[in-house]
């Protein structure tokens, strides 16, 4: 999955294309996870992925695993799940979900005020329950049992109202339910844990196909890895479903999860796949908290707040990357508390320094250079037309010193978003700022220069 060095087959050359502007320029997206494991809720909070951990899945922080984990003899989550549901199958999860608070509008309208440009629900994930009524999936979805309603409609309807893009997660690689291959155990041998065969590929095909039909995804987010019998030329081709998604949806965009197939952009995920984050259109996502799935374990050290969220996204964005940042709603529909305070505190700062993240791009290395030192973050980022530079700067007021050519900026026209004008000057190689103090806000200050030449 995050091979940086993985070339697309021949078959799939023709599907190269430049990355629509709408996604180059958009800096943040809303992924959303949530199903029947967002009823129990509940993992160990281990850590980041891609940090170290030996016994990863015994112990997953992802609580959209719980049907997994549950497997696993031995693991915590088997032993919560024998205390609490004693023998109960996890499908009794979906029955339970009731949805009874969910409001797509109220929930868009604040992914909106976080300065999203796309949202991306799971449509299924690994454990293979349908947020719409999918082909082939009789009652095992959300229309006929639980919340009995079609999720996915209601995102997509609410999303394109408030003039977002829309994206759908699709679990290509795994599906418990419909091919169950038994518990992943291993982190470094999965190879045996997905379903390969011919049946699976249609099954799955089928539910991508019926998902650009419906609903015209902007973002085809796949996940897992694809079936390895629906990726040579043939009529289960991978291929096939690429023609019709293009077809119909032709800004949309692809990422890099079907397998060795076709991708528009690549992905890392927390700490893992940092090495294809590169030159080519590329997309971190990671939870405010460790999971992506709502995890009731997890508490206030376990989540991002709204300044550590702003310095994230605004890194990503500095080094050309899109950030997709995952909320996990409660069984109800709600967004737990923790979660709600990190995208209040990032909805105030974009609300003030947007401009920093929409429709930028990263700044010559020639030009200015991130840098830590002396007690400030420094991160830049330019306007796509090449006019300004916008130097995102969190630490005390006074003296700042930038590491940014001097010639490259126009000094006197320095001036801090949602302010007035900022002293700077050239001394000895860099450039100084006096930074104001910050008052109330919260989160890093903007500063925006004019540069002396586009391009």
């Amino acid at each position: 999955m995050f091979d940086p060095t993985a070339q697309r087959p021949a078959a799939y050359q023709r599907f190269l294309r430049p990355v629509p502007e709408w996604f180059a320029g958009a800096g943040l997206g809303i992924f959303v996870h949530w199903g029947a494991y967002s009823v129990p809720a509940w993992a160990v909070p281990l850590g980041e992925h891609g940090s170290h951990h030996d016994d990863w899945f015994l112990r997953n922080p992802y609580a959209e695993w719980y049907a997994n984990t549950i497997r696993i003899p031995g693991s915590p989550a088997a032993q919560h799940h024998r205390e609490d549901y004693g023998d109960a199958p996890y499908d009794d999860f979906l029955d339970a979900w009731r949805a009874e608070a969910f409001d797509a509008d109220a929930l868009v309208a604040l992914f909106a005020r976080v300065g999203a440009r796309y949202v991306v629900p799971t449509t299924k994930h690994h454990d293979g329950i349908a947020l719409w009524d999918a082909p082939s999936t009789g009652t095992r979805n959300t229309v006929a049992r639980g919340p009995r309603r079609d999720l996915v409609a209601e995102f997509e309807r609410a999303t394109r109202a408030a003039g977002l893009r829309f994206g759908v997660y699709y679990s290509g690689g795994l599906d418990w339910h419909a091919a169950d291959t038994g518990p992943i155990w291993d982190a470094d041998d999965d190879s045996g844990a997905r379903p390969l065969d011919a049946e699976y590929a249609a099954y799955a095909s089928a539910h991508v196909r019926d998902l650009i039909e419906r609903y015209a995804p902007d973002v085809l987010w796949g996940d897992i890895d694809w079936p390895d019998a629906g990726k040579p030329e043939g009529p289960l081709s991978f291929a096939h479903v690429l023609d019709a998604f293009y077809a119909r949806c032709p800004e949309g965009v692809v990422n890099d999860r079907w397998g060795l197939t076709h991708w528009d952009f690549r992905t890392s995920e927390y700490q893992a796949g940092t090495a294809l984050e590169g030159d080519q259109a590329w997309e971190n996502c990671r939870g405010i908290g460790l999971s992506f799935g709502y995890n009731r374990n997890e508490g206030s050290e376990h989540h991002l707040d709204g300044p550590a969220a702003v310095r994230h996204l605004v890194d990503v964005v500095s080094r050309g990357g899109n950030l997709l940042l995952n909320v996990g709603p409660d069984a109800a529909g709600r967004i737990p508390e923790l979660q709600l305070r990190c995208l209040e505190g990032l909805a105030a700062w974009m609300a003030v320094n947007s401009r920093a993240v929409h429709d930028t791009r990263p700044l010559p290395a020639d030009v200015a250079a991130s840098s830590e030192g002396d007690g400030h973050w420094v991160r830049w980022t330019a306007s796509r037309d090449g006019a300004h530079a916008f130097a995102v700067v969190d630490g005390a007021a006074g003296e700042v010193r930038l590491a940014a050519r001097a010639g490259a900026l126009q000094l006197d026209g320095a001036r801090l978003l949602g302010g007035g004008p900022v002293a700077a000057r050239a001394v000895d190689g860099v450039v100084v700022v006096d930074l104001p103090a910050r008052g109330t806000a919260t989160g890093p200050l903007v500063v925006e220069l004019p540069l002396t030449t586009r391009g």
